[in-house]
């Protein structure tokens, strides 16, 4: 589908000083926590503003834009109301990290089942106000609706089971509410960013972390727990995560970066299509490439300097070999216990979602001017530090 297929092109860039109105009004609120915010937003709209957009997509993006403004400011106004939620630590929690496309879902839902852990769900990620108490976590109002407004689009578009697996009452990514800080790559992946992603890389992510923690006390205000969390794009900012959790607990997710890269270069063909309306291929091998390696380097780096055995590794091919034997020897690794209830949980889990049960997601370098014989340079100091299975 071209974007001529889908509307005339808008002429009227977005603009941050309107968005930020545009949320105020709808919630009624006027104070952010602070203005950390902004420069992510005004370097994203400069970026994003260089092009035509299709005049739905342009208004698909000024809707998400203006839902985090609304998000931070729901979160900041309730925490005001009860500011002795700040005071409450966020203790040992779980990161779960690794170059983009390397199996972090499939682990954190299973951590998920755990209920010694707490996980960030898809539903309270989207309407964090009020925040759920324990007992409404997979029952809250706002959780069913989620529920019934996936399985609608399923049955409207089966085909989506491929790429969408995650469920209201799932576990999602740390990005959907670090976005509330106009810092991630949730943002850079709605088209050709390159001035955003660069920024974002070379910038320092502290009041992203910041607002991360104070986003996990509100959601942790009648729902406690001990944090499991999953972002791959952790890895890139491990020090300024650890200043913030100084006593996190960090999960490696390895894969055979060939084939995490031509995935990652498919996903991302997806979210440009559904905000520019086309698919530049050639950049997107050029940009996933360079995430690739940049995310693999900068672990690496990050390794170095804090010890080897401050990050635990967990490897794809084991975890598809024998999930759960992979499970075992992750708790042994943090030195958790693996009880019968959360084991069985897990199996349950996996029972429930087998491989390929909506289909199989298919994805090749070559769509994107990739091949392993070009990338095998980037991927070399990887490659010879981890002994990770080839997948093809």
């Amino acid at each position: 589908m071209s974007a001529k297929d889908i509307g005339e092109n808008a002429v009227t860039p977005l603009h941050a000083d309107a968005l930020i109105e545009q949320a105020m009004t709808t919630t009624g609120l006027e104070r952010f926590d602070s203005d950390s915010y902004r420069e992510g937003l005004d370097v994203l709209l400069a970026d994003y503003n260089q092009y035509d957009h299709p005049a739905p997509l342009l208004e698909r993006m000024r809707g998400g834009l203006v839902q985090s403004l609304v998000d931070r400011l729901k979160t900041t106004d309730y925490l005001a109301g009860r500011p002795d939620l700040l005071d409450r630590p966020v203790e040992r929690p779980l990161f779960v990290f690794g170059m983009p496309r390397t199996g972090t879902t499939l682990l954190s839902n299973l951590l998920a089942c755990d209920p010694a852990r707490r996980s960030a769900l898809t539903w309270e990620i989207e309407r964090p106000v009020p925040p759920p108490t324990t007992a409404t976590l997979k029952t809250d109002p706002r959780a069913i609706a989620k529920l019934a407004q996936e399985k609608a689009m399923l049955a409207a578009r089966p085909e989506m089971g491929k790429y969408y697996r995650n469920s209201a009452i799932y576990p999602n990514e740390c990005m959907f509410f670090m976005i509330h800080d106009f810092k991630g790559l949730a943002l850079e992946s709605r088209g050709k960013l390159k001035n955003y992603r660069d920024w974002l890389f070379a910038t320092d992510m502290t009041s992203a972390y910041t607002y991360h923690k104070r986003f996990l006390q509100l959601l942790q205000a009648d729902a406690p727990g001990t944090w499991n969390l999953k972002m791959p794009s952790h890895g890139l900012w491990l020090e300024t995560l650890l200043a913030t959790y100084p006593d996190a607990r960090l999960v490696w997710a390895h894969r055979d970066p060939f084939t995490a890269t031509s995935s990652f270069c498919s996903i991302l063909s997806m979210a440009h299509m559904g905000y520019t309306g086309t698919i530049d291929h050639e950049w997107l091998g050029e940009d996933c490439s360079y995430q690739a390696r940049l995310h693999l380097d900068r672990i690496m780096d990050s390794r170095e300097a804090l010890g080897h055995d401050r990050i635990v590794d967990v490897h794809y091919a084991d975890i598809m070999a024998d999930p759960m034997r992979a499970v075992r020897r992750l708790y042994a690794d943090l030195g958790d216990t693996l009880t019968p209830q959360a084991e069985a949980a897990m199996q349950a889990w996996l029972d429930e979602n087998p491989q390929g049960k909506f289909g199989k997601h298919e994805y090749a370098l070559a769509q994107y001017g990739l091949s392993v014989e070009a990338l095998t340079p980037q991927f070399e100091r990887y490659l010879s530090a981890y002994d990770v299975a080839r997948e093809g």
